[in-house]
Order: C-alpha cells, then sequence, then structure tokens
C-alpha cells in the first residue's frame, strides 16, 4: 500500500472526476502517485527564513553560480521541483513591480536550466504577475506556482498557451493586508469551493484539467487552527477540486503556535518536517520545503513504515480469516 491508495475515495457520479497519478507540466509529467519534493528557492532580500541568501547586497541582481549550487545541493538530497521566486508574499510584504521581479528571477532561471547537473528538473516560477509567468516560462520554466488564486486576470491564458503545470493557490486580498480581518465560519469547505471557482476559471481558459494543482494557502489570511485543519485535508481538497494538493507549511509561523511553544523561525525545522509528512500521510501530492534533506528522509521513513505495516496487517487479516 502507499499514501496514494488512500487518496481518492469514490465519488456521486457526476462529480468531478479524480484527478491522475501524473501532474503534467510544459517539459514532461510528474509522477504524484507519492508525494513529491518542491524546492523554495526564494530570489528575495526580505523573504521571512532566508531572504538575501541568493542577492549581491542592496541590489536585484542575483547570485546565478550560488543559486545554481544551492540547487545542485537540494536535487541531491531529493528535491523533485526547483521554485524560483522574486517577490516575498510573507504576511506584511511590500508589493515587488514585475519589472523587479524579472531582475531577479529570469538570470536565476536561465541558470538553472543551462546546468547539466539539474537537467530533467522541473523549474517552477513563483510569481502573481502574469508578465513575470509568461517571461519565465519562455526562459524554461515549467510550472506557474500562482499564490494569488489568479488575482491576474491574465494569469490562467498564459498558462494555457504555454502549456505549463499550474499551482493555483488560496487567498483572499493582498499578502500586505491578508491577516487584518480573518473570516471564515467552515473554513475547509469554504477554501475548497473557492479553489474550484478558480480551478473552473483556469479551465475555462483552456488550462488542461491535469496540469493543475491546488494550494490551499496555509498561512495566508488564516489563524493558525485554520492553517493546521488545512494540511491535513489534502484528500478533501483534491476529492472537491478534481487536482492534486500542493501544501506549503515550511517554517511558518502557526507551526510555532499550534507546537505550543514560541520559536522562532530558525527553530522550526522540526515542526516543518511532522507538518510535511502530515501533509503526505493525508494526501498531499507536492510539499513545498526549506529543508528539502529533512524532508526527503522523513517521507521515506515514514513511506516505509505506512508500506510495511499495511503488509504486515494485511497478512494478520488473512490468518484471521483463515481461522473461520
Amino acid at each position: 500500500m502507499s499514501f496514494a491508495a488512500d487518496r481518492a475515495p469514490a465519488r456521486d457520479a457526476g462529480a468531478r472526476p479524480e484527478p491522475a497519478l501524473a501532474w503534467v507540466h510544459a517539459r514532461g509529467a510528474l509522477d504524484v502517485s507519492a508525494p513529491r519534493v518542491m524546492a523554495i528557492v526564494n530570489v528575495t532580500p526580505d523573504s521571512f527564513f532566508d531572504g538575501g541568501n541568493l542577492l549581491a547586497p542592496e541590489t536585484d541582481d542575483p547570485s546565478v553560480s550560488v543559486a545554481a549550487r544551492l540547487c545542485r545541493t537540494y536535487r541531491q538530497q531529493g528535491a523533485d521541483i526547483l521554485d524560483v521566486g522574486g517577490e516575498s508574499t510573507r504576511p506584511g510584504a511590500t508589493p515587488v513591480a514585475p519589472d523587479v521581479e524579472l531582475r531577479r528571477v529570469l538570470p536565476v532561471i536561465r541558470g538553472l536550466m543551462a546546468d547539466a547537473d539539474l537537467a530533467g528538473v522541473p523549474i517552477s516560477v513563483d510569481t502573481r504577475h502574469a508578465s513575470v509567468a509568461a517571461a519565465a516560462m519562455a526562459a524554461g520554466a515549467a510550472i506557474i506556482n500562482d499564490v494569488s488564486g489568479l488575482a491576474d486576470p491574465e494569469m490562467a491564458r498564459v498558462a494555457a498557451d504555454s502549456g505549463a503545470g499550474l499551482v493555483i493557490g488560496h487567498l483572499r486580498g493582498e499578502p500586505a493586508t491578508m491577516m487584518r480581518e480573518i473570516r471564515f465560519e467552515r473554513v475547509l469547505v469554504e477554501v475548497a469551493a473557492e479553489l474550484g471557482r478558480a480551478v473552473e476559471r483556469a479551465l475555462r481558459a483552456g488550462v488542461a484539467a491535469d496540469r493543475i494543482a491546488v494550494d490551499p494557502g496555509i498561512g495566508f489570511g488564516k489563524t493558525a487552527e485554520h492553517s493546521a485543519a488545512l494540511v491535513g485535508a489534502s484528500d478533501y481538497l483534491m476529492r472537491e477540486t478534481g487536482c492534486p494538493v500542493l501544501i506549503g507549511a515550511s517554517r511558518k509561523a502557526f507551526l510555532s503556535v499550534v507546537g505550543g511553544r514560541p520559536r522562532p523561525v530558525e527553530e522550526r525545522l522540526v515542526g516543518s518536517v511532522v507538518a510535511a509528512v502530515m501533509a503526505a500521510l493525508g494526501g498531499a501530492a507536492v510539499v513545498r520545503v526549506h529543508d528539502v534533506a529533512a524532508t526527503a528522509e522523513a517521507l521515506r521513513v515514514a513511506w516505509a513504515i505506512r508500506t510495511a505495516s499495511a503488509a504486515a496487517r494485511d497478512e494478520a487479516e488473512e490468518v484471521e480469516r483463515g481461522r473461520w
């Protein structure tokens, strides 16, 4: 038995079809019958955990060689996707103009595409702007990761025209203001419904169903309790939207709250890894993380335990049936 075996309960006739076990993108397809690891590559000065690591001081000129070295390490550690972003979307973040975002991400994407050691690894561009997405796809990206849920009316068209894999995130409002007024009566039901409507917009724009994934937006305009509930609910979100689910809980503040002890971002590794494993057990197809090595190892161990225990239970049930 694998994690995927429990992901797709039967649905009523007429409901959205179950998602396929392959997520198609512009440069191929990713088997998501097992959870995949998306490595975060922040080309920003102000991301909440690793901002400034890939930018020269006080400039928007990225260090392409450092980024390539980091991504080679991520690949060796088990990353399946490299997610390159040039705008921080942490709560309260200052918006970044598309031209600045492009100066940050395009050299990195081109550098990664030229690196023989990274051949075949799909590159995702983390952006809310259709113009940035279009340029990134032209430079070689395979996936568009849009945390805003298609707030840019041109984003779905860009995804359709480029053949991109598309991650549709859940976000009410803007990152700068999203935490000021949080209102949900039934967070899982509402997030699923809003993601479902965004998926329908993408389909109408011509994005193929097997290219769409959804992200419930952990920490994006949600309380810690909301985020905790969503981390483990990918099976429900997948059923309701018909799409594989990406969970990005890495190093986020809610981990400190639900863990019962305030911790700075540097001390949230354990919580991040636990959240990734819980997300996978809950049906997530992709987990987006900063800590690739620890997460990939934890997922391998969780998979091995689940597989072995399932086989042992099957054997035990056979013995029990034989007694009767």
